[in-house]
């Protein structure tokens, strides 16, 4: 509810700006809505800070289902209220661009509004930018090059009828629509007003109207699980190399040297972080080196006192400690004296597992401040985390990064999720291929093993297994410990920004290579980013300090992002009324929902007379005005297109 209420405010903000743009009101002055426009920007920007204010709301106990049928309509709306606003802009434009004086400002417009449209005309790319209302924009891509690479070959713009250019420079005829003033302004006037019509359901259902903040302001925050050290898988796959150099360096390695070292274990959420810890931790070698063994599970909540008090509830109390001392205390002071007093003559592990945030370095340092105390050297913090910025904030050493199993262990894995110790008789006979072809949509995911073994246990059959690879069903368990929930609260932890970056990422294929300008691009000329967006701020590298991409470098020496894995299929997940990326190898128009706004095609070499088929059930079902993206991935040629145009 929390993803449809950003949607309709982020799409709303657009339109507000574009409402703000001199052009556009400029016009509207000028046409018969004059005396209406500050209504106009009045009315959307209530609908705004209404939805904002329940972005701050706990939507749990809200009416569900008929709140987010409105959202829908009201998230419908915005798009067209953006549309004929761009539509206004384009025509104002094209009018200076023809010498035309169709959609021309008129009294009583200021006199500098005429200077301020030369201007914008004086780049024809400007233009092209703005376009018409229900014009789509195709990315074409080449073919993947001999080491995998795939790169823009151009991004263009194109309407329904004519293409447009791809530079200033290029004066080719453009066709012109027809401007009608009148029609324009009736149009914008009955969007403002059925989105009015829509506000004040969506008002009550929040219970927003007449309430004071105090009333309506409520936290949401996200509920871990509670982890110990105790462990619960008790075989380790998969995991051996890496887990005997951790091992080596903890016991009598490169540590010994310094008083307190800070090892960071990193990886997405359900990659087996916790579990790896907890062997470390259980490990004969370990237990026989650290005299005190501590673990605490911070989760969401980085509170320094909260944790320290933790902390020293998990270490016994020296012979000649005041036996008055109460744990509870709220000083802090005393609580960090006493803590480093216990393990000041201790060689001592500290456990963190799976922290989320931590508001600075001032306060880790006051975290750690009592165990750099101690007088044994050797002594280690170990911190578990699925964001990479954490590690590189707590660090003193390099962070063991975990990765999927190989695919030979996470079978073995996958198999015992399946069937425990025990297979039924037929399973060689044919499931034992469904089951690896299942396996490797994976991605080596422990997690992801556990949630589709307990669905495939569900029910031993060749059919049932069949339907289950065939529909991705594990991407629909909705339980705390399956793998989508477990990666979709870390999308839930994203700013509302780099929530709609990462979702539009499921246009792209699996294992894409994205590169900073090219997405920049992208994200631009589909209206995530503003257009004046300038390159102090990369995208992609916060989308790396959360996890959700990793970087690499080509046979160029370009820098390239690729998508961890199994998020690609979180950014499906969260986008699909949106976003879909089909196969022109496989795939079904039934399964393509009506919503759908950006569309992006993986070609193959042959163009069967299946997907011939599929594309016009395709056509036929959807709004062709709503498509506002498509975009065209591999080799591509006059077939595709006159399967486009067909």
């Amino acid at each position: 509810m929390e993803a449809a209420v950003g949607t309709v405010s982020w799409l709303l903000g657009k339109a507000i700006t574009k409402l703000s743009d001199e052009l556009v009101t400029a016009f509207v002055a000028s046409s018969e809505l004059g005396h209406n426009f500050q209504s106009i920007k009045l009315r959307l920007t209530y609908t705004l800070g209404l939805l904002q204010e329940a972005q701050r709301r706990d939507m749990r106990n809200s009416d569900g289902s008929a709140l987010q049928s409105l959202l829908a309509d009201l998230s419908k709306k915005a798009d067209e209220a953006e549309d004929v606003l761009d539509e206004i802009h384009y025509f104002l434009i094209q009018d200076q661009l023809d010498g035309t004086s169709e959609a021309a400002v008129q009294e009583p417009a200021t006199p500098q509004v005429g200077d301020v449209l030369r201007a914008h005309a004086r780049d024809g790319r400007h233009a092209v930018r703005h376009t018409v209302g229900n014009c789509l924009q195709c990315f074409c891509f080449c073919s993947p090059t001999k080491d995998g690479d795939s790169a823009a070959v151009n991004i263009t713009t194109k309407s329904h009828t004519t293409a447009m250019p791809n530079s200033g420079n290029d004066s080719r005829p453009i066709d012109r629509l027809p401007f009608n003033r009148i029609a324009m302004s009736n149009r914008i006037k009955s969007i403002v007003e059925e989105m009015n019509s829509i506000c004040e359901p969506v008002s009550n259902l929040l219970n927003i109207a007449n309430q004071s903040s105090a009333e309506t302001s409520t936290t949401v925050t996200l509920n871990r699980p509670t982890t110990g050290s105790i462990v619960v898988q008790d075989k380790l796959l998969g995991r051996n190399d890496i887990f005997e150099q951790t091992v080596t360096a903890l016991t009598c390695g490169m540590y010994h040297t310094e008083t307190l070292s800070v090892l960071p274990l990193v990886g997405p959420g359900g990659i087996g972080k916790t579990t790896f810890t907890q062997h470390l931790c259980n490990d004969k070698r370990t237990e026989a080196h650290f005299t005190v063994k501590v673990w605490v599970c911070v989760s969401t909540d980085f509170d320094v006192l909260k944790l320290t008090r933790q902390i020293h509830s998990c270490i016994p109390a020296t012979e000649n400690e005041d036996s008055n001392f109460k744990n509870e205390t709220s000083n802090l002071d005393q609580l960090q004296k006493s803590v480093a007093d216990r393990l000041k003559s201790k060689r001592f592990l500290v456990v963190l597992d799976d922290i989320w945030k931590c508001n600075s370095a001032s306060d880790w340092n006051n975290l750690l401040a009592p165990f750099r105390k101690g007088e044994i050297k050797g002594n280690m913090v170990l911190v578990t985390t699925r964001f990479p910025f954490i590690a590189h904030m707590v660090k003193t050493t390099d962070p063991v990064e975990l990765k999927g199993l190989e695919p030979d262990v996470f079978f073995e894995l996958f198999e015992g999720c399946i069937f425990g110790d025990r297979k039924p008789a037929d399973y060689e006979d044919g499931l034992i291929d469904i089951a690896r072809d299942i396996s490797k949509k994976l991605k080596g995911s422990p997690l992801a093993a556990n949630t589709v073994g307990r669905l495939l246990n569900k029910n031993i059959s060749w059919e049932y297994w069949v339907g289950v690879l065939e529909k991705n069903e594990w991407q629909n368990a909705k339980g705390a410990d399956d793998i989508m929930p477990s990666l979709k609260i870390s999308y839930d932890y994203l700013p509302f920004l780099l929530k709609i970056c990462f979702s539009y990422c499921a246009l792209f294929p699996e294992d894409y290579k994205f590169y900073n300008f090219e997405i920049t691009s992208f994200w631009t000329a589909i209206g995530i980013l503003d257009s004046s967006y300038q390159n102090d701020k990369n995208y992609l590298e916060e989308l790396v300090d959360n996890g959700f991409l990793t970087k690499g470098v080509d046979r160029s020496g370009d820098e390239y992002y690729v998508m961890h894995d199994l998020f690609h299929e979180l950014s499906r997940n969260v986008s699909s009324q949106e976003c879909v990326n089909i196969s022109s190898f496989s795939f079904s128009a039934d399964n393509i929902p009506h919503s759908v706004q950006h569309l992006s095609i993986t070609t193959k070499d042959i163009y069967d007379g299946s997907f011939e088929e599929e594309m016009g059930k395709l056509k036929s079902k959807m709004d062709i005005g709503n498509l506002r993206t498509l975009m065209i991935f591999g080799l591509h040629d006059n077939r595709i297109a006159n399967i486009l145009k067909g």
